[in-house]
C-alpha cells in the first residue's frame, strides 16, 4: 500500500492499553484521514468513513474469522457463514429483500408501547430506593424483556435465553477457538428456540416479526427453511447485547452531561434524538473492519486487495470537519450528519429500528422518574476496543413524586 507524502500517524491496535476514543487517536484523525495499524489501516475521518463504509470493492471485514481461528466446519463455521452481514451480491441482495418489509418503521411502531410499559416496570423495582445499579437493575432485563417481546415468548424464559446468547458472544472474541464447545451446544439451544418459534406461528399464525419471517418462507419461498432458522438465531443474538451495552454508554454520557437529561425530562419527545446523539459520541460498536476485495485508489492512497480495513466511528462520529464546532459536545436538540452506529450502505443493520425504539423508550421513561442523576463509586467498563459496553454502573436519583405514566404515552416516542 501507498502512503501519502506527509508522514502517516501509527496505531498499535493490540496494545493492551489502546483506547479507540483516546487522544491519540484523535490526534492522529487531525494528521491524516488514515493511520497505519499493526492490521491493515484505519480510518478515522467523517467523510472517509461515509464513503468506505459505502465503497463497492470493500466487503465485511470479519467474514473470514472463523477461518482464521482454525474453525472451517461445524456449527458455528455454518451459522457464521450464513450471516446476511456475509453476503454479497445477488445472495445479500435476495435475503435482505425478504426481511426489509419486517423491520420498517411502520412495522416495528406497534412495539414501542410494549417497550415504554417494560421500562416503566424495572423502574417500579428499585425507584424508592433513591439508587440502582444501572446493569444489573435496568439494561440487563429491560433487553432480555425487549427480546422476548419481539420473539411472542415468555417473560420467564428470557434469562436462559440471555445466558446462551452471552456464551455465543464469545464467538466475537480471540476465546472463540478455546469455547468453540460451549458456542456450539449454546447456538443448538438458540435454534431449538428458532425451530419452536417457527413451529408456533405456522400453527398460530400472528402479526408480527417472526411470522412475517416464517411467512417469507412459507408462502413467497424467497427464504429457504435453513436461511429462516440461520436468519432468526442471528436476530436473536444481534438484538441482545448491541443495545444492552449502548444503553449503558448512553447512560453514562448522560450522567456526564446532567443538563441534557433535566431537559429530557421536560421534553420527552427528545428522546429518538438522545438516543442518535449518544451514538454519535459514545458508540458501542467502536469500531467496524471491512476488506478489500481488489486493489483500488482511495483518498490518494493505493488500497492493496485483501487489505484489512478499520473504520473507527467514535473518530468519525466527533470530526469536526463534518460536526462542526465542539464536536464532542453532547446535545440532544441537535441535528447532526448521521452517525455510523448502524453501519452504513448496503450492510445497514436491519434491526435499527428496533433498536432505535426500545433505547428511545427507556430513556423517556427513565428521565421522566429520576431526577438528579449522579454516578456512584463501582463502575467497571469493558476495553474501549470494538464493541464495549459497562459491566456495572452504579447511579443515585431522586425520585420525581409528581410523575404519572399514561399507558399510551410511549406510543409516539
Amino acid at each position: 500500500m501507498t502512503t501519502e507524502t506527509l508522514e502517516v500517524p501509527y496505531l498499535d491496535i493490540t496494545d493492551a492499553n489502546f483506547s479507540i476514543t483516546s487522544d491519540q487517536v484523535h490526534d492522529a484523525r487531525e494528521k491524516s484521514w488514515y493511520a497505519r495499524t499493526n492490521y491493515g489501516i484505519a480510518v478515522l475521518r467523517y467523510a472517509e468513513v461515509r464513503k468506505i463504509l459505502r465503497h463497492p470493492k470493500v466487503r465485511q471485514g470479519d467474514v473470514a474469522w472463523t477461518r482464521l481461528n482454525g474453525i472451517t466446519e461445524g456449527p458455528l463455521y455454518d451459522w457464521w457463514d450464513s450471516w446476511i452481514l456475509h453476503k454479497e451480491g445477488e445472495a445479500h441482495q435476495r435475503l435482505r429483500k425478504a426481511a426489509n418489509p419486517l423491520f420498517t418503521q411502520k412495522a416495528v411502531a406497534p412495539l414501542g408501547p410494549k417497550f415504554r410499559a417494560l421500562a416503566e416496570d424495572l423502574v417500579d423495582r428499585f425507584v424508592d430506593r433513591g439508587e440502582f445499579e444501572f446493569v444489573e437493575d435496568f439494561a440487563d432485563p429491560y433487553t432480555t424483556g425487549a427480546l422476548t417481546r419481539l420473539l411472542g415468548l415468555p417473560d420467564e424464559e428470557g434469562p436462559q435465553l440471555a445466558r446462551h446468547i452471552d456464551v455465543v458472544g464469545l464467538s466475537f472474541g480471540l476465546a472463540i477457538k478455546d469455547n468453540v464447545d460451549r458456542i456450539e451446544a449454546a447456538l443448538a439451544a438458540l435454534y431449538e428456540y428458532a425451530d419452536r418459534l417457527i413451529e408456533l406461528r405456522r400453527k398460530n399464525p400472528t402479526d408480527d416479526l417472526v411470522a412475517g419471517l416464517v411467512g417469507a418462507a412459507s408462502t413467497d419461498g424467497a427464504l429457504s427453511e435453513t436461511e429462516l432458522r440461520d436468519l432468526l438465531v442471528l436476530l436473536i443474538v444481534g438484538a441482545f447485547d448491541t443495545t444492552k451495552n449502548q444503553l449503558s454508554l448512553a447512560m453514562k454520557t448522560f450522567l456526564d452531561n446532567a443538563d441534557q437529561w433535566e431537559l429530557l425530562a421536560q421534553r420527552p419527545e427528545l428522546a429518538p434524538k438522545a438516543v442518535e446523539e449518544a451514538m454519535r459520541v459514545n458508540p458501542t460498536t467502536r469500531w467496524v473492519t471491512r476488506e478489500a476485495l481488489e486493489t483500488f485508489e482511495f483518498g490518494g492512497v493505493t488500497i492493496e486487495e485483501g487489505v484489512t480495513i478499520h473504520v473507527f466511528n467514535e473518530s468519525a462520529g466527533t470530526d469536526a470537519r463534518t460536526i462542526g464546532d465542539d464536536p464532542k459536545r453532547f446535545d440532544i436538540t441537535q441535528d447532526r450528519p448521521p452517525h455510523f452506529g448502524f453501519g452504513a450502505g448496503v450492510h445497514h443493520c436491519l434491526g435499527h429500528f428496533i433498536a432505535r425504539s426500545d433505547m428511545a423508550q427507556a430513556f423517556a421513561a427513565l428521565s421522566g422518574r429520576l431526577r438528579d442523576i449522579r454516578e456512584l463509586p463501582g463502575a467497571v467498563m469493558m476495553p474501549d476496543s470494538g464493541n464495549t459496553g459497562f459491566r456495572k454502573l452504579p447511579v443515585a436519583f431522586t425520585k420525581d413524586e409528581n410523575y404519572t405514566y399514561q399507558p399510551d404515552s410511549g406510543e409516539n416516542v
